[in-house]
Order: structure tokens, then sequence, then C-alpha cells
């Protein structure tokens, strides 16, 4: 399965390259500020930063594409960790990504730079051997993940359990 469509964007100059370690401050400040239903303050910028720094550099469970702004910082960015299942003949290396993040500043929308993001990120993650992809999508979103090849799932659900304070109460 090959995502590619091209590298949209590339004759504005704009193209996605691999993450790394270093990009994990922008990174996180683009998911608080357009993914996420409430920003993070600074405690958990710093938090979240950390823990993606720690995951971009080689041998972690994250992958990520970024395309970079003409005067510096992020345009855009596609984020997944990876995550292993068990094997089966859709399966064979037991290795599934789930796409957490994907972000486009404003000032840089409607050009692409999301799909190229994305493409590229698929095109890496299929080359180490993932073969089981999920991401939640916004319903303007959903048209590209289809044209990428994502399928909707209704069987899909979630939870989120906080942990509860020892007295019981909410803390």
């Amino acid at each position: 399965m090959t995502h590619s469509t091209g590298v949209p964007g590339a004759a504005a100059g704009y193209v996605p390259r691999p993450a790394t370690a270093d990009d994990a401050t922008k990174i996180t400040r683009l998911r608080s500020q357009f993914v996420l239903s409430e920003p993070l303050d600074e405690e958990w910028l710093g938090i979240c930063r950390d823990q993606l720094a720690s995951r971009l550099r080689p041998g972690g469970d994250a992958r990520a594409c970024v395309v970079d702004a003409p005067g510096g910082g992020l345009a855009a960015c596609a984020l997944a960790l990876i995550h292993p299942v068990l094997s089966a003949p859709r399966y064979p290396r037991g290795l599934a990504a789930r796409i957490y993040v994907v972000a486009t500043e404003p000032a840089h929308r409607r050009r692409g730079l999301a799909r190229a993001a994305v493409s590229a990120l698929l095109e890496a993650l299929e080359q180490e051997g993932v073969t089981l992809y999920e991401l939640h999508a916004s319903t303007d979103a959903a048209p590209l993940y289809e044209e990428l090849g994502f399928a909707r799932d209704p069987a899909l659900m979630r939870t989120t359990k906080l942990p509860q304070a020892r007295d019981g109460g909410a803390g």
C-alpha cells in the first residue's frame, strides 16, 4: 500500500521531513493549540515535550513528519505512536500505529501540508512494517483520510478513566 500522492506544497517550498527530538517543543505546541479540546498549561506542555522528545529518539515509539515554515517554526506536523499487536496475516510484523496529531498553523492551511505530512508519515511507517493504522478524524478532515485509504469504523469506542483520589473524592 503506497500512500504517496506526490508532495503537495513542494512547489511552494514546503517539503515534509522526519521529525527529531529537537522538534518536540513545536509539535507539542501545535497539538495543544490545534488538536486538544483545551490548550495545555506550561507545566503540561513541558511534561509532554519531554515525553515526546524521548519517544522521538532512536529506539523510541514515536514517528513524526513535519513541514518547516519559511520564517522558522513548523507549518504542519503529523505524529504517530507505534505499538505492538498480535501478529496475523494482515499484521505480519505485529505493528500498529495510532496517529495522534495532525496540525497545520492557520497561516499555512489550504496548501496540502497536512496531506504531505501524513503521506510522508504513512510511507515511513510502512517501511518499518506497520500495517494497521488508526486515528480520530474531525468531520472536516475525514475526506483527506478517506483519500489516503482510511475507512470509518462505527465499532470504535473510547473511554477515559482518571484515577480517583484515595479518599474517594475527585481530588
